[in-house]
């Protein structure tokens, strides 16, 4: 192809993949990186392209990510009590087998709030959910430190955010550091002392919109392997990035619900298990 373009070129086998039952780690289909971004004012070459995302190629090597056959895979919510998180009980709670975090108009959030699991700092590893909102913002935070400094239960990392009105649900955002780090839809990469760019496209913002379901329940799946981050919403790839800043990036760290500052919301989140690389 020409510079830029990645035509023909993919990570694994086209085509959409079920996501199995709660706890298995499918195999995950991903889309031809067909036509990578012409719209700055550097295109980065294929063959570069192709050499920056060689781990990819490695770790999914037979066109498949951790499929549950082999490795051991952790239950981090056992359905009835909030054993191993911690975070504010006026918050957050159990109902109906799923977790809730629920904020009021008489009580409303003044810093952005974690549930955080205790179990440990995972460094690579592949992390599902499930979760339904009814209002403003949440995310699934990775690879974090807590900040007491600033506040009881708040995070500073890796987010898998989503939101309710579906402008950013599916992109790669640094909770309280770098920022928007992959917007949904594309590749992005960082460099130390710069800022995030996009180095390819995997699809469009409108059709990864149509991948949530903004009123019901929705599966994200992280992946985390070194420098290489891979978000994943209900069966499609919907970010990605190469992290190639020593100073900035962080390689292992804990794991985190969110409950956003802004209008009264309710979120959920159920089968939330992890399965380490």
């Amino acid at each position: 192809g020409t510079p830029g373009d990645l035509h023909g070129t993919t990570i694994a086998p086209n085509g959409r993949s079920a996501m199995g039952g709660p706890g298995s780690f499918p195999q995950v289909a991903f889309p031809s990186l067909a036509r990578w971004s012409r719209n700055h004012a550097e295109v980065t070459p294929a063959t570069e392209i192709r050499m920056r995302l060689a781990p990819l190629a490695t770790l999914f090597a037979a066109g498949c990510v951790c499929c549950g056959v082999s490795g051991h895979r952790t239950r981090l919510f056992d359905g009835h009590s909030l054993a191993g998180w911690e975070g504010d009980q006026k918050l957050w709670r159990v109902e109906n087998g799923v977790i809730v975090g629920e904020s009021t108009k008489e009580k409303p959030l003044k810093l952005n709030t974690f549930l955080i699991w205790r179990g440990g700092e995972p460094a690579d590893f592949e992390l599902k959910l499930d979760f339904k909102m009814n209002s403003t913002n949440s995310g699934l935070q990775y690879r974090s430190v807590e900040l007491p400094e600033v506040g009881k239960w708040v995070l500073k990392g890796y987010q898998a955010d989503f939101d309710f009105e579906n402008r950013y649900t599916g992109l790669l955002y640094e909770e309280r550091g770098r920022g928007f780090l992959a917007v949904r839809g594309t590749v992005g990469e960082i460099e130390e002392g710069k800022k995030a760019k996009v180095i390819g496209n995997i699809k469009s913002n409108e059709d990864a919109r149509g991948i949530v379901n903004i009123n019901g329940w929705n599966t994200v799946h992280v992946i985390a392997k070194g420098n290489i981050l891979l978000q994943i919403m209900n069966g499609q790839l919907m970010s990605a990035f190469v992290d190639n800043d020593p100073k900035g990036r962080m390689m292992k760290g804990l794991i985190g619900l969110q409950m956003h500052v802004g209008p009264p919301m309710r979120i959920e989140f159920k089968n939330i298990y992890l399965k380490k690389l």
